[in-house]
């Protein structure tokens, strides 16, 4: 077997079981489909064993590059990039109505979520996502406001994505086995918006300057955002008592796009 990277999260699913149950969440055929992380193959063979109109699969390891060129030399529908998906231009894919799945290297899991989250054109080239993550982490992105888990990633994420499945994948399906259990996530974009928020990235920089004390008040942060903060807090129906993790996902929405609105007027 190819010798695993420690440095690049290198975690296989080989549970066949298991591989054969996420690969039945979506119906694949005549269908496009992107891969993050080919690995061995384990989860690309049955992907194409499903009649797949394309598939695209972003891998960063060369030897699995090379293995995954060999292996599936004869598919004429399959595109094999040598490339780290935190780099990948996620706006030029090429692909329509695509179906996303990912085995997530656990170091990096976050930022490949939050990078799909981010692409410029919304309704977004992918249908659906899904995702594996590191327990733990994926605690966090199905986190309810008022929870110890609630924060950054569950708020960004709630945003753009409704989580529509998940479920729980013991650490005895991998090889090398991890420390952790991991879950599966499945995502699908949210058609409609409430809140108008043109950049998420202000999103990402409220909820960053709330969660930086989560145990505190947020009358300091929402001092630092604003500088007329109780009439705004006020406004916005916002209790300057609470914590950040009481706070719920349309407080964050509706501060984030007051704040795109009013920045000028109101910034610190």
């Amino acid at each position: 077997m190819h010798k695993l990277k420690k440095s690049l999260g290198q975690n296989l699913l080989i549970d066949k079981n298991i591989i054969n149950k996420i690969i039945s969440l979506e119906d694949l055929k005549n269908r496009n489909i992107l891969e993050v992380g080919g690995g061995t193959g384990n989860l690309t063979g049955p992907i194409i064993n499903n009649n797949v109109k394309n598939l695209v699969i972003i891998e960063k390891d060369d030897n699995f590059c090379k293995l995954l060129r060999e292996k599936f030399i004869n598919q004429k529908n399959i595109k094999i990039y040598n490339q780290d998906i935190l780099k990948y231009n996620l706006n030029y894919t090429g692909l329509s109505k695509a179906i996303i799945f990912g085995n997530l290297p656990y170091n990096i899991s976050t930022q490949i979520l939050i990078n799909f989250i981010k692409v410029k054109n919304w309704p977004p080239f992918y249908k659906k996502i899904i995702f594996m993550f590191q327990k733990e982490v994926a605690d966090r992105i199905l986190a309810k406001y008022d929870s110890k888990q609630f924060g950054r990633l569950a708020i960004i994420t709630n945003f753009r994505l409704e989580i529509i499945e998940s479920f729980k994948i013991s650490k005895n399906c991998f090889y090398p086995k991890p420390d952790v259990d991991s879950k599966i996530i499945v995502f699908k974009p949210r058609a409609k918006i409430k809140y108008e928020i043109s950049d998420i990235n202000n999103l990402e920089k409220i909820t960053n300057i709330f969660f930086t004390n989560r145990r505190k008040m947020i009358n300091k942060p929402f001092a630092k955002i604003f500088k007329d903060y109780k009439i705004v807090a006020k406004k916005l129906k916002i209790n300057l008592n609470a914590r950040p993790s009481e706070l719920s996902f349309e407080d964050y929405f509706k501060l984030t796009e007051y704040f795109e609105k009013t920045k000028k007027k109101h910034f610190s």
